[in-house]
């Protein structure tokens, strides 16, 4: 060894350079927020009905409720459950919650009271912070759950006197603006520890059985701000209009999201046309996020519920991606789509159709071709693949070879709370399996086929369920389409599509067959058309699973 030189067993970059409180924090999204109430306190952060909320007063008003969270015995590892549509307690409730060290429980505002009992117990919820108009549903799963939380009723000022659905009665034993007023605003966080720390608590469906409680960490949730801002091409100070439901993958991450650039968040409790374009019109809405339905509803609204607008709206959708008809009908609106994917596993949304400017050069047919990718990783995941799941090897990406899409990285949950055997089946091979069924292109863009369990097998042919919707979608009548799997004696299965007309159009099981004749292999085809009203979930998916119980009840 020469002079001067060190030993080669030490690595200088690995001596006398640990982590220490100057240099490593743990990553939370919370410090999205108390950034932006530093840098911007006057800006509006939350507008709601006449409500304007600055962002000194939304960080002031979330450690209050963090403050008298704490005050109840509220800390790590607890569970506070909420029943909120998108209002600013829901808003408050993202930050104060985690604030403490608790994780934050969102229920969706559209299940019975049996599956909230359920998540209540699962959970072990100790607080319950839940909206007036969901009062009825919610005492009756309390009489139905063993735990017996504190009962907080959130009554909305703001809550229209014409309202579809009016307020219920109060079941709890104190009003929530009263529990955040009289609680201080001196709240320090120290919350997280680790950033490995769960923030959140999301259920699944649950089509089969039981669902499952999805757990958030800090790291993933902050990492989600930076990719959803990226993602969606956001600026300073955007304009968010929500019209995605909070409660679902907690609004996708985007109530901490808005921080990131200090934006403004626009409440909206009911997606209904007039109330989508007069906030768009009078606040400058710049992005939102929703399923097909929302666009449905955008752009079949009566004129006299329309406005204009000078600015281009951007778009977020990750259901199906959406024909080319229902694109250009946004894009002369002033909407610009932005296809996304994901799952509640993955935070939400963890791909992005990235579109490149070649690609608007091409004709209809590439263009839409291109669309329907449903893209690339977001920033924040670190791998995405298309793989056999028995080999756990990634198959050829020809554009042809189906395989399980699967996701690797820091936006992938902790697991499913209480159920060992459903994470290890997931995490199976060092990748969450997805349980949707792809192909990878050459240039590296995902193209989902179908659900593994959507895939319709014909005479030994299988049939990806989601080129035959594509193919339905095409025609002018329809406005929804889900097509699945009809047992039949000689075949096993034939597609059976079960199609939403729009108003006063008029065709038949034969007019529909004949139009996907034309555009798919024959045997691809529908045997059977119902047309019916298509059954949706709160955020707009279609329901499947009771669509395949009608179809297999047709025999």
């Amino acid at each position: 060894m020469r002079d001067g030189t060190r030993s080669l067993s030490a690595n200088p970059y690995e001596t006398d350079l640990d982590p220490n409180p100057a240099n490593y924090q743990p990553l939370t999204p919370l410090a999205h927020l108390e950034r932006a109430a530093l840098v911007h306190p006057d800006h509006v952060a939350v507008i709601h009905g006449r409500l304007k909320m600055s962002y000194a007063t939304f960080l002031s008003r979330s450690k209050q409720l963090a403050n008298a969270l704490a005050d109840k015995g509220i800390g790590k590892g607890n569970t506070v459950s909420v029943m909120l549509s998108n209002t600013p307690a829901m808003l408050e409730a993202h930050h104060g919650v985690p604030m403490t060290g608790a994780i934050l429980h969102s229920i969706n505002t559209r299940l019975d009271a049996a599956a909230i009992a359920f998540q209540l117990d699962h959970a072990e919820t100790k607080i319950l912070i839940v909206d007036r108009e969901f009062s009825a549903v919610m005492s009756e799963a309390l009489g139905l759950a063993s735990v017996k939380p504190l009962v907080i009723d959130y009554d909305d000022s703001e809550y229209p006197e014409d309202a579809p659905f009016p307020k219920g009665d109060r079941i709890g034993t104190v009003d929530y603006d009263a529990f955040v007023e009289a609680a201080s605003a001196d709240f320090i966080r120290t919350a997280p520890d680790n950033e490995w720390d769960a923030v959140s608590l999301n259920y699944t469906s649950g089509t089969t059985g039981n669902p499952k409680g999805v757990v958030y960490h800090h790291r993933g949730a902050a990492l989600m701000g930076y990719s959803n801002v990226i993602a969606s091409g956001m600026g300073r100070h955007p304009v968010y209009l929500w019209t995605l439901p909070m409660f679902h993958c907690n609004g996708w991450c985007f109530p901490w999201t808005l921080g990131v650039v200090s934006g403004t968040h626009v409440c909206l409790r009911w997606v209904r046309a007039k109330a989508m374009y007069d906030a768009i019109a009078d606040h400058g809405v710049t992005h939102l996020c929703g399923a097909p339905i929302v666009m449905s509803t955008l752009l079949n609204a009566p004129e006299s519920d329309k406005r204009d607008f000078a600015q281009t709206v951007s778009f977020n959708t990750a259901a199906a991606p959406p024909p080319e008809t229902v694109l250009a009908g946004m894009a002369d609106a002033g909407f610009e789509v932005i296809h996304l994917y994901g799952l509640t596993e993955t935070y939400g949304p963890a791909v992005v159709n990235e579109w490149k400017a070649q690609w608007s050069d091409l004709d209809r047919a590439a263009r839409s071709t291109r669309k329907a990718r449903q893209g690339v990783r977001y920033p924040a995941l670190e791998d995405l693949s298309v793989m056999n799941p028995e080999t756990m090897e990634a198959v050829p990406a020809d554009g042809e070879t189906i395989g399980e899409v699967m996701f690797r990285g820091n936006i992938v949950m902790k697991g499913y709370l209480k159920n060992p055997d459903a994470s290890a089946e997931a995490f199976r091979g060092g990748w969450f399996h997805s349980g949707d069924l792809g192909v990878m292109h050459p240039d590296g863009y995902l193209q989902l086929k179908d659900r593994s369990k959507d895939i319709i097998i014909s005479g030994g042919e299988n049939i990806s369920s989601i080129e035959v919707e594509d193919a339905l979608y095409k025609h002018p009548s329809i406005v929804a389409a889900a097509v699945v799997a009809r047992p039949d004696d000689k075949w096993g299965e034939t597609p059976c599509a079960f199609v939403e007309l729009r108003p006063e159009a008029s065709v038949t099981e034969a007019d529909i067959i004949e139009h996907c004749r034309g555009l798919l292999a024959h045997f691809k085809c529908p045997k059977t058309v119902i047309f019916q009203e298509v059954p949706k979930t709160s955020t707009g998916k279609i329901q499947k699973f009771l669509l395949r119980d009608q179809a297999r009840s047709l025999g």
